[in-house]
């Protein structure tokens, strides 16, 4: 029996997987690959946002605009939104991590047993590694 295609999949806006589905189904998987591409798609379009800002910025003090007032202010904007990016890059690369293991057949399953996550967990942290007592032990050992 050939398995569904998830990338194809068209989901009714409304659902949600439920746990009377087998785990990881076709559609528990295209609601998980929709759901991190539409994430995937508004950090990018973040980051677009992050790089104009910077442009102005940049812009504005070489033509000399404004005091020295504006541009301290400009600067800290420009340096709030780096951060901001940063730590968007960084969920963007844990947001790819999480469709390659989509693609890979190992979503939804630990990283440290390859034992099922669960769904109630997977909902809640899409991208979680490990289950919750995997990730408790983890956070223990420091």
């Amino acid at each position: 029996m050939a398995t569904k295609d998830y990338k194809k999949i068209e989901l009714d806006a409304k659902y949600v997987p439920k746990k009377s589905e087998p785990y990881m189904c076709p559609e528990h998987l295209a609601y998980f690959y929709q759901l991190l591409n539409r994430q995937r798609e508004e950090l990018v379009q973040n980051n677009d946002s992050v790089l104009n800002t910077v442009r102005i910025a940049e812009k504005n003090e070489t033509a000399g605009v404004g005091d020295d007032l504006d541009n301290a202010s400009s600067e800290q904007e420009v340096n709030m939104a780096l951060r901001m990016a940063g730590r968007d890059n960084n969920l963007l690369k844990k947001i790819e991590a999480a469709l390659a293991r989509i693609d890979n057949g190992t979503f939804g399953y630990s990283v440290v047993s390859g034992e099922p996550i669960g769904l109630s967990r997977m909902l809640a942290r899409p991208l979680a590694t490990m289950t919750v007592e995997e990730q408790e032990e983890y956070e223990q050992r420091g």
